[in-house]
């Protein structure tokens, strides 16, 4: 069977490997089309793109170190939230948990798509803690600078410590101590000394409202 050179153009018989008339190469390669692509070539209409193209695997929320710079704006509202649920008449202990709590809920909105977990929820609570210890001890501070209101708190102070003492009847350390409460040195130091466990209690109290809210969320995101 005879073909023509694509060279020349004169017949050359079909195996021979070169034209005999201008020693062209008569070899040739066919490349087939695969299959799926030819059909879907073909036919587009009936074609879609999840045919051709691997679905997009989900995307996991990333588990990321918390932007501090991002973390003040949450955790203040955090804290100013809890301390408004304080006034309404939360405990000032659950408040402080709630706040750490808060903290985590308002920071995984602002920043979407980052995980939080135990370790950053800690934190997050801790610096809320430290907000609501501020703010607390600012309106202290304000409320004691009015005369009335500081009488009022150094009345209900010393009575507490005299129901104390009442308490234990007979000890001298107790009334040498309910003596110099009496005096405005030891006011102060009983001031200075409830701010020290409030600090304590606000970090401490935060981180751990911080946690829950960490570990609660990161097994959601895990999910």
């Amino acid at each position: 069977m005879e073909q023509p050179c694509y060279k020349c153009g004169q017949a050359v018989e079909e195996g021979i490997p070169f034209c005999p008339h201008c020693s062209a190469p008569q070899i040739r390669v066919v490349i087939t089309e695969p299959a799926p692509l030819a059909a879907a070539a073909a036919d587009p209409a009936t074609s879609s793109h999840s045919d051709i193209l691997p679905a997009a695997p989900s995307v996991p929320a990333l588990a990321l170190p918390v932007r501090w710079s991002h973390a003040v704006a949450p955790c203040a509202l955090a804290a100013l939230v809890s301390l408004l649920l304080m006034f309404l008449g939360l405990n000032v202990l659950v408040a402080l948990v709630s706040a750490g709590f808060l903290a985590v809920i308002f920071y995984r909105q602002r920043q979407r798509g980052i995980a939080i977990r135990a370790g950053s929820g800690a934190r997050l609570g801790a610096l809320s803690g430290l907000f609501y210890f501020g703010v607390l001890s600012l309106l202290g501070t304000l409320a004691a600078s009015l005369p009335d209101v500081r009488t009022k708190i150094r009345g209900q102070i010393i009575e507490n410590a005299q129901k104390w003492a009442a308490s234990r009847p007979g000890d001298p350390q107790v009334q040498a101590a309910l003596d110099q409460l009496k005096t405005p040195q030891g006011l102060i130091m009983i001031l200075i000394i409830a701010a020290v466990v409030l600090f304590v209690l606000s970090l401490a109290l935060g981180a751990l409202g911080g946690a829950l809210g960490g570990s609660f969320f990161g097994r959601h995101d895990k999910s």
